[in-house]
């Protein structure tokens, strides 16, 4: 066990067991079984389960500093404004949202297409570059209406897929301002829109906000394991693109151990680079649903995941602790154990300052008050929408020589101006599996996908697989 603490964190360190009851699936028959939380040391927890006809299960779910007990934020639970289905099997067979769900809506996800233009061996949605139906014009206008009623003033995610394959995507964004969503994020590899600025500049005059754009490293070699060829041409052309067109971009690496966990330091460099058109840096720990890596038989072995506090500490290792564990805290709308996040000021000695109470400011207060889920939801989706859109004063209004660096002469003026564009964060999420899914997390979700059939359901429950890729509601 490690006997240190990175430097500005602060938290409890005590030696402490535990064993906490949750619900999970069996990964066999996903029948809902009994599981736990279990700790027999300060820093690795597992959640442990058993299913009586298909035996036991084990996965890591937290290692390292922060410990697990004291990453919270503590929520008073609030049921979603329209609940589309009923309690009747129990979570999680009933999504829709149903009355025992606990969060609303932060961000739908819209998948307006299964078709892609590329084949990788990673895809979380298995989707593939055979031809197919794509949902309507007037299908897609129905799940916005539904969104509306049931998500409020909530954020769109345009997915699939690759939502770029559609002509028509224009439409399909202005389709969604039409109906009162301000904030419209595509979630693309960025092949096309780094090569048709015809058809960027289309979806910009549509409304697009933000992409998520995926981008898994700073080497073609990472690409090669993840997407099946060389892109990092295309990504960097990708990147220029948006940048012209005054795009709002968030990087996206999905995690691999072995893979491209060594290159989070460079992604971050690069990220610093090029803000304040990239406004952050999103990363996913791979998780083993869809199309992934193969495993051997039964549940992936632990060297196989990325936990979140090791994910922290890498960050902090890899970029000579600018970024540092103690500047991460859990998250206001999801559940502490599904997030991190830190928000930054870009300097123009390419440092990154952190901005804001930090983790370990927020881990001294030893009488948190609770608050309402949905008012975390309104929090999270006003910051990312300010956040992760392009800053509306122009980069060229900015004295860059004026920097905030904290050993430079400032005065206000500066730093306010600075701080119009240079803002950017830094965050993760820890999406579930069959092998983890513990259901008190699912409960908190404020991810949703929209179903073809008009329901809301939790991401990681949308696209998660049995042990041999039977799907629980993903069509």
């Amino acid at each position: 066990m490690k006997s240190w603490l990175p430097a500005g964190l602060i938290f409890v360190k005590a030696m402490t067991e535990f064993s906490q009851p949750t619900q999970s699936l069996c990964p066999v028959c996903l029948k809902r079984i009994p599981a736990f939380r279990t700790c027999c040391s300060l820093e690795d927890v597992f959640l442990e389960k058993q299913c009586p006809e298909h035996g036991k299960f084990r996965s890591i779910i937290w290692k390292g500093l922060p410990g697990f007990q004291d990453w919270s934020l503590p929520k008073i639970p609030t049921k979603p404004t329209i609940s589309y289905t009923k309690k009747d099997q129990g979570c999680p067979f009933d999504c829709g949202l149903c009355p025992e769900h606990r969060q609303g809506s932060c961000t739908i996800l819209l998948e307006v297409t299964g078709r892609c233009n590329l084949s990788c061996p990673v895809c979380f949605a298995d989707a593939g570059t055979q031809a197919g139906t794509d949902p309507s014009l007037e299908i897609i206008r129905e799940w916005y209406q539904a969104g509306q009623k049931a998500g409020g003033n909530c954020n769109i995610q345009l997915s699939g897929g690759e939502p770029t394959v559609r002509d028509d995507l224009p439409d399909i964004i202005a389709l969604g301002k039409e109906t009162g969503f301000s904030f419209i994020q595509l979630n693309t590899n960025g092949i096309r829109t780094g090569s048709d600025r015809n058809y960027l500049s289309a979806l910009k005059q549509a409304g697009l906000s933000s992409v998520f754009l995926q981008f898994d490293g700073t080497k073609d070699s990472i690409y090669q394991k993840l997407r099946g060829r060389s892109l990092l041409a295309e990504k960097m052309e990708a990147l220029h693109r948006f940048r012209e067109c005054g795009i709002g971009i968030v990087l996206v690496p999905t995690l691999i151990p072995g893979i491209n966990t060594g290159n989070i330091g460079e992604i971050l460099k690069l990220a610093m680079e090029w803000t304040p058109a990239v406004r952050a840096v999103h990363f996913q720990p791979v998780s083993y649903f869809g199309r992934h890596y193969q495993y051997s038989a039964g549940c992936p072995d632990d060297h196989m995941r990325l936990t979140l506090p090791e994910l922290m500490q890498a960050i902090e290792e890899q970029t000579g602790r600018m970024f540092k564990t103690g500047h991460f805290k859990p998250p206001g709308c999801e559940n502490a154990r599904c997030s991190f996040h830190g928000n930054y000021l870009i300097t123009g000695k390419g440092k990154a300052m952190p901005i804001g109470r930090t983790g370990s400011q927020q881990n001294q207060t030893c009488c948190v008050k609770p608050v309402r889920a949905e008012e975390g939801a309104a929090r999270a989706v006003a910051y990312t929408a300010r956040q992760w859109a392009a800053p509306e004063t122009p980069e060229a209004d900015i004295v860059n020589s004026r920097c905030c660096n904290p050993s430079d002469t400032m005065n206000l003026d500066d730093f306010i101006a600075r701080a119009r564009t240079h803002t950017f964060s830094v965050s993760a999420m820890a999406f579930q599996d069959v092998w983890n899914l513990d259901l008190e997390r699912v409960r908190d979700c404020c991810i949703h996908v929209m179903s073809p059939d008009k329901r809301l359901i939790p991401f990681c429950l949308y696209n998660l697989t049995d042990s041999k890729g039977k799907k629980l509601y993903r069509p």
